[in-house]
């Protein structure tokens, strides 16, 4: 009997990704995805390279598997997605820990209540499927193999002090793809920043995407 399909790899999220660019009627688009959304953005460009132009990263990298270091992060993971009251909203104050977690300095409060919100709100066999499935040795694995075949221009963006998605894993990912051979520059770190660049860091992050994209246009 074949074992059941992965329904939420970044391989089958890609998959939508293309449908939907079809169904807009895009044809030729950049991607731009965050942490996990960077992984789809790779392997969507891996699937559609008529169609994807280029990639950028943010605060998204990997390739190596730490076996106990994912286990801690998948187990954690698991528990906050499967127990997680909607009366949690409710709570005061609850969202000043998620307004200072992952970041270099402190969000405004606006966006520890969005983040609370959004984690109440996600769809469960969705988070769970996406969490678990991602997170895999083998899918793990299989990303540098994606980078290295692009031959699209894929640049990253690194958080200084992304203590999440560490700036040594962007520049390792990085490594794979082939311009990395001949420029070694498809990496930028945005200091004083970690894993939420595009809300600490949102002029920064907007400068790096416009300079990017004006560099592979001109």
């Amino acid at each position: 009997m074949a074992p059941p399909t992965a329904l939420y790899t970044p391989a089958a999220y890609a998959k939508d990704l293309s449908l939907l660019l079809q169904q807009l009627g895009i044809r030729q688009a950049w991607l731009i995805g965050h942490s996990l959304g960077g992984s789809i953005a790779l392997w969507a460009a891996d699937q559609s390279p008529q169609t994807v132009e280029g990639v950028i990263c943010v605060n998204s990298g990997g390739g190596i598997y730490l076996k106990e270091e994912f286990e801690r992060f998948r187990t954690a993971g698991r528990f906050l997605v499967k127990f997680r009251p909607r009366w949690l909203t409710y709570l005061p104050l609850l969202d000043l820990p998620l307004s200072r977690m992952s970041v270099a300095r402190p969000l405004d409060a606006v966006w520890g209540k969005q983040r609370l919100m959004d984690l109440v709100a996600a769809q469960q066999e969705a988070a769970l499927g996406a969490l678990l499935d991602s997170t895999t040795e083998a899918e793990v694995h299989q990303l540098p193999q994606v980078v290295a075949r692009l031959q699209q221009p894929v640049h990253f963006i690194a958080g200084e002090n992304d203590m999440m998605m560490e700036p040594k894993y962007v520049h390792h990912l990085a490594s794979f793809h082939p311009s990395f051979e001949y420029c070694g520059n498809n990496v930028s770190e945005i200091p004083n920043c970690g894993h939420l660049s595009m809300v600490e860091q949102p002029e920064a992050v907007a400068n790096e995407i416009l300079s990017v994209l004006a560099k592979h246009r001109a």
